[in-house]
């Protein structure tokens, strides 16, 4: 028999090993046997933020990064409610996930360059497409932030949203004093208060802090200037590939089930029936994603199980129904006028 050159022989074998190694299931990170020997996912979210991680009275947590912290968890531990909610502040946020005190940042946290990069973080997915604006008493008769030269302007500190501040005055050439506060609780009541003359943070959370906070909501003023792009998503550590890959998939398992008609009403039915390849792959009754993220076929169907799919989650936690009344806009899926577009689940 003829026998193969060498260097042909090797490749054959090396892409027969890459193939190989491309089939097995995910190895489980060091991240998900910590989370599997406590029992539960440490999730740092906000100390209160209305619409994305909010406590009632009881210490129930509801919100968007709320219901994202128990998709996950019902992804990995089968289970939605083993979740412990850890507020943070946006001092505490970056040093929470960095020491091991989090699993998982979902707290309203900015994407950006610098974080990404330098903080030993990596974003996993967008899950609200945010941008910072800002509030103001009705009486002032402000209808942009042009008009709030010398005005004195509430912010939290160590947060995007003071250097965006910064940054779009002293372009416009505008002199304003900022009135800087350490706690967002702080911040929004020293503005209600009447000690600024308009107050600026992400648009999502302005919407809830005047629905919420203000005695009267028609007495203040969202205005329509909007200065920052605010790309907000959950974060892991960098580092542990298998944990940032189930984060990111559950996410995108989410969105993939809004666009294809799956809902948290119709998930056993369409489990149990349904002959669409798309939804097929995605409920685990064709091919089984699950293991190669270390997970069972199952996986997908639970997380949407949980809280249904995006479009469920945004509606019940900040959509137009909501305590935010805030419209889908760029947060629609990309098909109906939005930008919101997940790779597929395949």
């Amino acid at each position: 028999m003829k026998r193969q050159p060498f260097n042909i022989a090797l490749k054959t074998a090396l892409a027969t090993l890459v193939c190989a190694a491309f089939s097995l299931p995910a190895y489980a990170g060091k991240t998900i046997d910590t989370i599997k020997q406590r029992g539960a996912i440490q999730c740092g979210v906000s100390t209160g933020v209305a619409g994305f991680s909010l406590p009632d009275s009881q210490g129930n947590w509801s919100g968007l990064d709320v219901d994202t912290c128990r998709a996950i968890a019902a992804a990995l531990l089968s289970d939605p409610k083993k979740v412990n909610f850890v507020p943070l502040n946006s001092q505490q946020r970056f040093t929470a996930i960095q020491s091991g005190e989090v699993d998982l940042l979902a707290r309203n946290t900015t994407w950006t360059l610098t974080r990404d990069a330098s903080l030993g973080l990596e974003f996993t997915a967008i899950t609200y497409f945010d941008g910072q604006g800002f509030l103001v008493p009705k009486k002032l008769k402000v209808t942009s932030p042009k008009q709030l030269k010398n005005a004195e302007i509430c912010v939290q500190s160590g947060t995007t949203n003071e250097k965006n501040l910064a940054d779009y005055f002293r372009t416009l050439g505008i002199k304003v004093k900022p009135i800087v506060f350490e706690g967002f609780e702080a911040s929004y009541k020293a503005f209600f208060s009447g000690r600024c003359q308009a107050y600026t943070t992400d648009l999502s959370g302005l919407a809830g802090l005047r629905n919420k906070e203000a005695k009267n909501p028609d007495d203040y003023v969202l205005l329509a200037d909007i200065i920052s792009k605010e790309p907000l998503g959950p974060a892991v550590r960098r580092g542990d590939d298998e944990w940032f890959s189930i984060v990111k998939w559950t996410i995108f398992a989410l969105i993939e089930a809004e666009e294809n008609g799956i809902t948290q009403a119709n998930v056993d039915e369409l489990k149990a029936t349904s002959k669409d390849p798309v939804v097929q792959r995605i409920l685990g009754t064709s091919e089984d994603s699950g293991k190669l993220l270390g997970l069972d076929k199952d996986w997908a169907y639970r997380a949407i199980k949980a809280g249904g799919n995006y479009g469920e989650i945004f509606e019940r936690n900040v959509g137009p129904k909501s305590i935010l009344k805030l419209p889908r806009g760029l947060n629609n899926l990309w098909n109906k006028g939005g930008i919101l577009y997940a790779p597929p689940v395949r």
